[in-house]
């Protein structure tokens, strides 16, 4: 039985040992902000924060993280109040979203490390794959972000989402279809 603590919470898995985090995260504690992309560590979809620093949790088995804090991004901020995502949003980085949670994962990383990073510190710290694009938005964001974290910048709040995790977790009523 492998323990560590995820968000700050302790947690137990009566899994295999060697479960891959991402499905452990995914699967057991029901955390699916953590993306499963390609499975082999190349696109950063599924990455955490370890212990301080960002590591693709499709390659880490749980018995890897034993004793170890993780925060995926749903630890990050519930609310979505973290100047990341709110620079995300402000800046218009988000288009299919898939990649997002990855991103920004690897960018707080990165920004509790340096809050004003330049571009081949950025380059060098988010190696993650985006198939939308959103590269040029991208570094002005975690700039932005980091602004933000310095006191030099606000972002109007973005409006809270449409609808609450508790309420995208009830099923859905079957619709009735009608001739």
């Amino acid at each position: 039985m492998t323990k560590f603590t995820v968000n700050d919470r302790p947690v137990q898995y009566k899994m295999d040992p060697q479960t891959p985090l991402l499905w452990a995260l995914r699967d057991a504690s029901n955390l699916t902000g953590t993306k499963y992309g390609c499975g082999t560590g190349d696109c950063g979809a599924c990455m955490v924060e370890i212990d301080g620093e960002s590591i693709r949790s499709c390659l880490v088995t749980i018995a890897e993280a034993e004793g170890r804090f993780v925060t995926t991004i749903e630890g990050l901020s519930r609310d979505r109040s973290h100047p990341l995502q709110q620079a995300f949003v402000a800046s218009n980085v988000p288009q299919c979203g898939f990649c997002i949670p990855g991103f920004i994962m690897a960018a707080s990383v990165l920004l509790k490390k340096s809050n004003n990073p330049t571009d081949a510190e950025i380059d060098a710290a988010i190696t993650n794959l985006c198939r939308c694009g959103i590269y040029p938005r991208l570094r002005d964001a975690i700039k932005r972000a980091g602004r933000v974290m310095r006191g030099e910048e606000k972002i109007a709040a973005a409006p809270p989402p449409g609808i609450t995790p508790e309420d995208a977790a009830r099923a859905v009523p079957a619709l009735k279809v009608t001739e």
